[in-house]
């Protein structure tokens, strides 16, 4: 492989480092300073005489993250297409002298890389909408300069563009059928009935336009603080929200909302229904219009609430003022005038008396969420859960501190205390299987986090003799609950095969490393780890393993997913961090989809039980390691996976 063309870092110039503003420039020589919105783009002023940053001088040297301090940039970008169904792989090369630049509408020089990207997916089989990826010149450029000059600017551009080096594109053969924002909103309406939530469909106003957004809430919860959604109209937001997209974030928009009891329904299945886009798109606009005369609002919201919508604007609240210190050693005055709905929508038929709660003892006024509360600053008495397969099947339960059970006893920790197991109503391993999927197969909706095995297997410590098993459940599940509910998903991750993504490491000539640790033969003890536990990531075939490859994840295939959502992150990694080394262009044709790793991978973990065993599969073949008190320790290595005798 040759190397790759470089270019002087035009972030540091190629010295490794930057000059930069202090950050007290921003407030000036002042003790007491008033903070201005974010992004503010306010000038410069004169550094503050004592700061305990720059010492007055106004800047600061930081070290150019840019080029890893290395004073040269690579000018070489990878596109490469892969097909997960197929395991064909296709790549191009862009580096200065490859590019072909056309002039835009403002003048400038650009060369637009997106044909060459549907390129490479009609070349692969992938059925994909590809995103605009253009390489915008420098304006020096000229198409009349020497070809040394302009291969120079190129590089530069180049160098610019390859944030990261290697860009991938991982689809299917088959495009997934077009969205109908009607039907989403419908079965996310259903949803909101099923889960007793509230579906906020929100406008809010950004310089002249206005920016959607579409989520669940908890009634009684504050408009978030946060910036708008950077989505155009309600179809445009309605297209990237799916159910998990709207439940994201349900815990920290519901964290001061009231605790109420629940009074649900019978289950019912969903029935989609058609829902007026269009209609809620202009009654949202009209209520930002506000009243004639009157400038219009800050917002708009629309609510689905107890099977119908109900419509408000956003106005401004009563300003918060706040002091907080800066590491310059300055006092920033920050003034946040939160959005408060105008009109709140009427309670909804199933909302219940309030949860009772004593104030938390642990909170501190340090600005540190408290692990006591999530900050919530109260302690619950009462957990409402909803377990749902997000589909048409839920069940709610109400765990009450002090409700009588017959716990068992599990076991003693070293410093005596009991370890309690309580009955099954308080296991949520055990409505599991009523829902069709394994109680590793549980994770909280909001986020999709697993839960923790000993509230899955409802094991609990009793920090003294006769304390109430059902309470230190609670208080277990408790921090940070929206309104005191815990979303369960009983979902089973929609994971390909582990021999689809072996064979995807193969077509992109990467490592495919998998870990396993089977502790299926420890005794039912809360304080220890139990069952399967798995990990599977994409290497560089020469990183080596490392004494931290340990599994973590409670399924194969929850394991499969996580690799498959990182590949964003973990793909460019792969990439030699020295400039002056080529990016790797994997070409291949369609594989043949190799043998199931997984049985293989099921009695090496058996044969070692209580230790992890990675396997690293590369082209070349399988290397398998054992993880001890030792360290890492070769257990056999071949064409193929395989049990040595």
């Amino acid at each position: 492989m040759t190397g790759a063309p470089t270019v002087a870092c035009p972030d540091c110039d190629g010295v490794t480092f930057r000059l930069d503003p202090c950050r007290c420039t921003r407030y000036g020589d002042r003790l007491l300073a008033d903070d201005g919105p974010s992004g503010d783009a306010e000038p410069r002023r004169e550094p503050y005489r004592k700061c305990e940053l720059c010492r007055g001088v106004g800047t600061v040297a930081v070290a150019c993250l840019r080029c890893g301090r290395r004073g040269r940039r690579r000018a070489q970008l990878v596109l490469t297409v892969a097909n997960l169904d197929t395991g064909a792989v296709a790549s191009h090369l862009v580096a200065p002298g490859t590019l072909d630049p056309r002039p835009d509408p403002a003048g400038d020089w650009v060369a637009d890389l997106t044909p060459r990207v549907r390129e490479l997916a009609a070349a692969t089989g992938v059925a994909a909408t590809v995103d605009p990826l253009t390489v915008r010149l420098p304006p020096a450029w000229r198409p009349d300069l020497p070809a040394d000059e302009r291969h120079e600017l190129e590089g530069r551009a180049v160098a610019e563009a390859a944030r990261p080096a290697w860009r991938v594109l991982v689809g299917r053969s088959t495009a997934p059928p077009p969205l109908d924002p009607a039907a989403r909103l419908a079965r996310l309406c259903a949803l909101a009935d099923l889960l007793l939530l509230d579906l906020v469909v929100e406008a809010r106003r950004h310089g002249d336009a206005l920016r959607w957004d579409v989520r669940y809430e908890v009634p009684g919860s504050p408009v978030p603080a946060g910036p708008p959604e950077p989505h155009a109209d309600l179809p445009a937001a309605l297209a990237v929200t799916d159910v998990a997209g709207a439940l994201a974030g349900l815990g920290e928009r519901g964290r001061c909302a009231p605790a109420r009891m629940i009074r649900p329904d019978l289950p019912r299945p969903l029935h989609p229904t058609a829902t007026d886009v269009a209609g809620i798109e202009r009654r949202v606009h009209a209520d930002c219009a506000g009243p004639a005369g009157g400038g219009g609002l800050p917002g708009a919201q629309a609510v689905w609430r107890d099977g119908r919508w109900w419509h408000t604007g956003l106005g401004h609240g009563e300003a918060v003022e706040t002091l907080v210190g800066h590491p310059a050693g300055q006092v920033v005055r920050r003034v946040r005038v939160p959005l408060r709905r105008l009109a709140e929508p009427p309670d909804p038929t199933w909302l219940g008396e309030p949860v009772s709660w004593r104030p938390c003892p642990d909170c501190r006024p340090s600005g540190v969420s408290c692990v006591t509360c999530g900050g919530t600053r109260r302690l619950h008495r009462t957990v409402l859960v909803t377990i749902t397969d997000l589909r048409h099947r839920v069940v709610h339960l109400a765990w009450h501190a002090g409700a009588p059970d017959v716990a068992t006893l599990a076991g003693n920790t070293s410093g005596g205390r009991a370890s309690v197991r309580l009955s099954g109503r308080y296991r949520l391993g055990a409505w599991a299987t009523g829902f069709g999927v394994r109680p590793e197969d549980l994770t909280e909706a909001d986020g999709g986090h697993e839960i923790p095995p000993d509230v899955r297997e409802g094991y609990v410590t009793l920090p003294w003799a006769g304390a109430d098993p059902v309470g230190e459940q609670v208080a277990a599940v408790r921090p940070g609950l929206p309104a005191g509910r815990l979303l369960v998903a009983a979902v089973r991750p929609d994971a390909p095969p582990l021999a689809d993504l072996l064979r995807l490491a193969h077509g992109l000539d990467l490592a495919l490393v998998v870990g396993v640790l089977d502790l299926r033969g420890h005794p039912a003890d809360p304080l220890r780890a139990h069952g399967l536990l798995w990990s599977v990531d994409l290497r560089s075939p020469a990183a080596p393993v490392c004494p931290d490859d340990l599994p973590c994840r409670p399924s194969l295939e929850a394991a499969v997913v996580d690799c498959l959502d990182g590949l964003d992150a973990t793909l460019p990694e792969t990439v030699p961090t020295d400039p002056e080394a080529a990016v790797p262009l994997p070409q291949s044709a369609p594989r043949p989809l190799p043998a199931d790793p997984v049985p293989v991978l099921l009695r090496l973990a058996a044969r070692h039980a209580g230790w992890a065993v990675t396997a690293r599969f590369t082209r070349a073949g399988c290397v398998v390691h054992r993880h001890d008190d030792g360290g890492i320790r070769l257990v056999t290595v071949g064409p193929d996976l395989r049990i040595p005798d």
